[in-house]
């Protein structure tokens, strides 16, 4: 039975190095991982915001502009993970340096586990909301499940992801039909007088809502086949159910303000009621069982440790500060990943598959260049967050890391002034 629980429910999760190929999965289950993981209540709520803030029209839109930022972004960053084989904390290696790699995947390892425990937090608030219940008793009980699920390893999120995305699209559509009935024209509404939400800002909390897991896709990429399942399996995920789940809530929100899509389904007791809280569960989950698990390949390569092990460690620790009550400071959370992440995966795409094609495992421990870029972007979208607040944070941190990269690597400056030498070559 051991032996059994050991090679065939507990698969080796290859932490610390890469993943063979003959271990790779199938396109299915690669995109069954991501396309599970946006569809989820969480979006929903991003998706209300966005509407209740800019109206319907200009709500759809910042959706589909943040959404295709997420896919080209994390499209990238998943292509690199099926062409190496690698983790996040692998590549980020490659780029930030051998020891100086810890920093960024430390912080990001750490900022999941904090979703982690919002996620966990929203499962108490939202059940709450509609029974009569201990919030506390049931983030706990929630927590132990998505760790156990978690614990699994990649194949029970694939396996969530099957049930959870379906389930989803269903139980939206029903909700949507529900909330819908008798209400005005969803084109008509203007979001909530005296709560404006710049154009900017609402990009930023689409981009940032992903922005540490989509950071490290390439725990879940690694296991492609090849670049092209990767991006198909990002596509899935950006735009796809993402822009599904906040549609629904966008929707919701515009032609029943103050309703969600879980209440809306629970509130008809019963059958359905039962229906919801199972919905409920798997739902967050998914996204949970996700948060952790790369938060617990992160720290298990930093530590040298299992992935398991840190799962048991950091799930607990998420479970706690969920029964404390994360879930309040949702919105500062996303605004503060939306400032010092993107420029991350930024400098990691530019280097490996721009500036340094040509990269060796052999790495100096840290590598500066990096560091500055990362700090100059943040800085400066930290600078347009206060001072020029209809700016996309996200979109600022991205250009700005990427030049300052750019500007600062020799490599760069050598392909640099080799083009303008051919160019003045060909003027004489």
């Amino acid at each position: 039975m051991s032996e059994y629980v050991e090679k065939e429910l507990l698969e080796k999760e290859y932490e610390h190095s890469p993943v063979p190929l003959e271990k790779r999965k199938s396109l299915f289950s690669i995109t069954s991982v991501w396309v599970g993981f946006p569809m989820i209540i969480t979006g929903a709520v991003t998706g209300a915001t966005i509407v209740q803030g800019l109206g319907f029209a200009s709500g759809i839109l910042a959706m589909i502009i943040g959404n295709l930022l997420l896919f080209a972004y994390v499209g990238l960053l998943s292509m690199l993970g099926a062409k190496t084989g690698l983790t996040f904390a692998l590549l980020a290696t490659r780029t930030f340096g051998k020891k100086g790699y810890m920093v960024s995947s430390a912080l990001l390892s750490t900022l999941v586990v904090g979703w982690f425990a919002v996620q966990t937090g929203l499962t108490g608030v939202s059940m709450v909301g509609s029974f009569h219940v201990n919030e506390t008793l049931i983030v706990v009980i929630a927590g132990l499940l998505y760790l156990l699920l978690t614990f699994l390893g990649i194949r029970a999120l694939s396996f969530i992801g099957m049930i959870s995305a379906p389930l989803f699209v269903i139980l939206g559509i029903y909700a949507v039909v529900e909330a819908s009935t008798h209400a005005p024209s969803v084109w008509n509404y203007h979001g909530i007088p005296g709560q404006p939400l710049a154009f900017g800002v609402a990009v930023t909390l689409v981009f940032a809502l992903f922005a540490d897991s989509g950071t490290m896709t390439a725990d879940f990429t690694r296991w492609a086949k090849n670049k092209k399942h990767a991006w198909i399996a990002t596509f899935s995920a950006f735009p796809f159910a993402n822009l599904i789940a906040m549609l629904i809530g966008g929707i919701i929100a515009a032609v029943a303000p103050g309703r969600d899509m879980f209440g809306i389904i629970a509130a008809h007791g019963g059958f359905l009621a039962v229906i919801a809280v199972i919905f409920l569960f798997v739902n967050l989950g998914s996204v949970c069982s996700h948060c952790l698990y790369n938060a617990a390949v992160g720290w298990s390569f930093i530590l040298g440790g299992k992935m398991r092990v840190l799962t048991l460690i950091l799930g607990i620790i998420g479970i706690i500060i969920a029964a404390l009550g994360i879930y309040n400071f949702f919105v500062n959370w996303l605004n503060l990943l939306g400032v010092i992440v993107p420029p991350i995966g930024t400098i990691i795409v530019l280097d490996q598959l721009f500036v340094r094609r040509n990269l060796s495992d052999a790495v100096s421990n840290i590598r500066y260049q990096p560091f500055i870029a990362w700090i100059i972007g943040s800085a400066v979208a930290l600078i347009a967050n206060y001072q020029f607040p209809t700016v996309s944070t996200v979109v600022t941190g991205i250009v700005v890391s990427a030049i300052a990269y750019w500007a600062i690597s020799p490599k760069s400056q050598a392909v640099t002034r080799a083009a303008v030498s051919a160019n003045t070559k060909l003027d004489q």
